[in-house]
Order: C-alpha cells, then sequence, then structure tokens
C-alpha cells in the first residue's frame, strides 16, 4: 500500500515538475510563435534592386517627389514578400528583408501606449503563474521524501493540490 502512494506521489512530482519546466521556458523563450508574415515589397531603389517593386522611369525623380502616383501591373502575390518571423513574451523578431539576419523588437517598443498595462498584467500573471507551481511542486516534494505519517503526508498533498490549481486559473 505505501508503495501505490509513494508511486503516485512520484508521478505528480513529475508532472508538475514538467508543467514547471514548460511554463518557464515558455516565458524565457521568443518562439511562441513562428511563421511568415505577408508585407508588401519595398520600391527599387539605389540600394535594393531585388525582391522590389520597379515603377520604371527616372529613379532620382521619383525619390525626390513624394506627389507622383506609381502604377503597378503586378497583381497576387507578386507586390508580396513573405517574411519569417518568430515571438514571445519579451521580444518580436522578424526577418530583415534588406540584410542579412533578423530584426528583434521589445514587447514594449511594439506596443500602443493605451495597451501596455495589458502586457504587462500578462507579465505578472506568468511570474504569478510558475511561482504558484514552484510552491506545489515543492510541497509535492516535501511531501513525498519527507512526511512521517499518512495524515501529514494528506495535508501536504491536499495544500500541493490547492496551489497547484490556483496556478491552473
Amino acid at each position: 500500500m505505501k508503495t501505490n502512494r509513494r508511486c503516485r506521489a512520484l508521478l505528480a512530482v513529475s508532472l508538475n515538475l514538467m508543467a514547471l519546466l514548460f511554463s518557464t521556458t515558455a516565458f524565457i523563450t521568443t518562439h511562441w510563435c513562428e511563421g511568415t508574415q505577408r508585407v508588401p515589397k519595398p520600391s527599387c531603389g539605389k540600394e535594393k534592386k531585388t525582391n522590389c517593386l520597379n515603377y520604371g522611369g527616372n529613379e532620382t525623380a521619383n525619390e525626390t517627389n513624394q506627389n507622383v502616383v506609381h502604377y503597378s501591373w503586378e497583381t497576387g502575390d507578386d507586390r508580396f514578400l513573405f517574411r519569417y518571423f518568430h515571438t514571445g513574451i519579451w521580444y518580436s523578431c522578424e526577418e530583415n528583408i534588406n540584410a542579412a539576419g533578423e530584426k528583434c523588437r521589445s514587447f514594449i517598443d511594439l506596443a500602443p501606449a493605451s495597451e501596455k498595462g495589458v502586457l504587462w498584467l500578462s507579465v505578472v500573471s506568468e511570474v504569478l503563474y510558475i511561482m504558484l507551481l514552484v510552491v506545489g511542486f515543492s510541497l509535492m516534494c516535501l511531501e513525498l521524501f519527507h512526511s512521517s505519517s499518512v495524515i501529514d503526508g494528506l495535508k501536504l498533498n491536499a495544500f500541493a493540490a490547492v496551489f497547484t490549481v490556483l496556478s491552473g486559473m
């Protein structure tokens, strides 16, 4: 009977540890979401000769006069580039079209001023989630390794369950 209880407790500790590792990894990584983003091709210029829209004519005159209307006969996906990106809670990184590598920006720089409170709320809630998981994990480990009686183990297990359920909310 005692080994059956210890096996269940070990399974609960290992599952809680796995949830803790996954949540911590998700908190520090920038790869929550990966994909390609469809962006319009830039106009061709002196430096940009590929992956751009060439409107023809005199390029220097077009660059200086902002009132010139450009007509393009390209249709569909020919007018767009598919840029790779990956994002997380801290940074959003996207492929740099003009040079090699990628350009990363902080979440503070990306969000408008009215939405920064929501972002900070999500950071605080993620930290609280991880802290509650750590408390539940610690109580489960304490119950697994240092509980002398069944009643003490059940009390610790109940508190660990409360903290784990609170972390899930």
